[in-house]
């Protein structure tokens, strides 16, 4: 039996002509910022008892197990040279362990927090710290759409996915490789990445790291755009570099995270851990390999050049096991995400963690659940900079553009709650309830017109009509939403301007370099 409801209080007679307008969807560009600043406290989940347990652990697989470098003897002589202990193992492969300690040394240059400056300055980027900065999914071989299904990316679907990113108001920089794009040579390709982030984007950007001769290229380009005397002051760039889990560092990526390093510029550290694959099962086992993993990595970028700017990272991950597939969006990784911030927090460092993760192979009710669980772990952690904050499905293998729309209005709804409560005069509202009294509805009131337009967030995707009026226009769900959204975003995209000789002489640059190579498709 329907409790039934009281009947609505009487509208006032008093100021009839002052209710409020009816609000525009996505209205609430006031929270639109360059980069988040934190109004609420992180959640540590973890007592600083099992925080020393942890980071003890890491430590012993540093000095006792220790970690294999692979194809990079400059690397081998800076870790030597810092104090770790070398042992050769064959040809250019080297175990290295790391006296208690040693490390932690060794990252005390870097800095806690930095700015990544963008070809807009008014889109400068803060990493560390308070500072929160979401920047869309990275790496996927595939795309997808509802209207073409999915398929291998291509150039241009990188473009159009960059130009969704500067088109929305909650995300604050372009990311790296968006989606790989696969009908352009793989030696050639991060020349035409790079450019389109510059070209399409006003926002901070990531370079190659694919080989270090591509970090090179990234790193050049920009000193035409910001010009060097520019670059060589401030990080305009940064790479996001993987460990070869378990335990293993390569050459190609050591030699990557020297480029951007000797170059003043940033770089992102983690591994990639699938538990029960390439880590323990268990999250606190994980967190120690992933801590280990990811203090060597950044400790090489402060060998080279110390203050060089680093983010710590971690890409934490369970696995299903019937299948041994990767299981994104799951709680406990969601969980380690949270301790990670800790970690961080503890070496003062900047964190790079967690992500809108999903395994749905569509934008559907399982993707936004996943995506959440992740995302959330990422924000109440302190992550700083979250890479993957919009269009990741598939287990990262696919970039959807109708997920990408659906994340971003997430990250819109995340800008509102990181904002806190603010506490006031004005917003405690006692005038509110004084100025009619009781029985009186509150929508003609002073204090409900100051912040009508801003006191909630408003979907600019949601449908939040009555079920009939839904029915009635013909029942469109999320997903078909953001189909359409997506088309007529870029349907009204127009390019950031850009100096015109500064774009001959990237297009000049890029032309140059592919002229110098054959094309290579592996």
């Amino acid at each position: 039996m329907l409790e039934m409801s009281s009947p609505p209080a009487r509208r006032s007679r008093r100021n009839p002509s002052r209710t409020p307008r009816s609000a525009t969807p996505g209205q609430n560009l006031h929270l639109r910022t360059p980069y988040i600043t934190r109004r609420i406290p992180t959640y540590d989940l973890l007592n600083d008892e099992a925080l020393c347990r942890i980071e003890g652990t890491a430590d012993r697989i540093l000095a006792e197990i220790g970690i294999e470098l692979r194809d990079d003897p400059v690397a081998m002589q800076l870790y030597r040279a810092a104090g770790a202990q070398v042992t050769h193992i064959s040809g250019d492969r080297w175990r290295i362990r790391f006296e208690s300690g040693l490390l932690r040394e060794v990252l005390k240059t870097a800095p806690a927090r930095f700015t990544q400056h963008a070809r807009n300055p008014a889109n400068n980027v803060e990493i560390g710290g308070d500072a929160m900065v979401f920047a869309p999914a990275y790496g996927s071989p595939f795309v997808m759409d509802m209207d073409h299904g999915r398929r291998y990316g291509t150039i241009a679907d990188f473009e159009n996915l960059i130009k969704l990113a500067q088109s929305s108001p909650w995300l604050h920089h372009s990311g790296g490789t968006i989606c790989e794009p696969t009908d352009v040579p793989v030696n050639k390709r991060h020349l035409d990445m790079v450019y389109a982030h510059m070209r399409y984007s006003d926002r901070a950007f990531l370079g190659s790291i694919t080989a270090p001769d591509r970090a090179a290229d990234s790193i050049e380009m920009c000193r035409i755009l910001f010009g060097s005397e520019f670059v060589d002051r401030n990080c305009v760039i940064m790479g996001n570099f993987n460990t070869t889990s378990p335990l293993v560092l390569d050459g190609v990526t050591t030699a990557g995270i020297r480029t951007y390093a000797q170059a003043g510029q940033g770089s992102i550290h983690l591994p990639f851990l699938l538990g029960g694959a390439v880590s323990p099962l268990t999250m606190a086992g994980a967190l120690a390999q992933c801590l280990a993993e990811s203090m060597v990595s950044c400790a090489l970028a402060q060998l080279v050049r110390p203050g060089a700017p680093v983010v710590l990272g971690s890409f934490l991950s369970s696995m299903s096991l019937r299948t041994g597939s990767p299981t994104f969006g799951t709680p406990e990784p969601a969980l380690g995400s949270l301790v990670m911030g800790q970690l961080a927090r503890r070496l003062n460092l900047p964190l790079r963690c967690a992500g809108n993760f999903s395994t749905s192979k569509a934008p559907d009710g399982q993707a936004m659940q996943q995506g959440m669980m992740s995302m959330m772990s990422a924000v109440q952690g302190g992550a700083n900079y979250i890479l993957h904050a919009a269009g990741f499905v598939d287990g990262l293998l696919s970039m959807s553009y109708e997920k990408m729309i659906m994340d971003m209005d997430m990250c819109g709804a995340l800008h509102g709650y990181m904002a806190g409560i603010a506490v006031t005069d004005d917003t405690l509202a006692f005038d509110a309830l004084a100025q009619f009294g009781p029985g009186e509805h509150l929508f003609g009131t002073d204090h409900t017109l100051r912040h009508y337009q801003t006191a909630y967030w408003d979907s600019g995707l949601n449908d939040d009509r009555t079920f009939e009026t839904w029915s009635e226009t013909g029942s469109v769900d999320a997903a078909k939403r953001a189909n359409q959204r997506w088309k007529d975003v870029l349907n009204t995209y127009e390019s950031p301007p850009m100096d015109a000789a500064i774009d001959a002489a990237l297009q000049d640059y890029v032309t140059t370099r592919k002229a110098t190579m054959p094309d290579a498709w592996y």
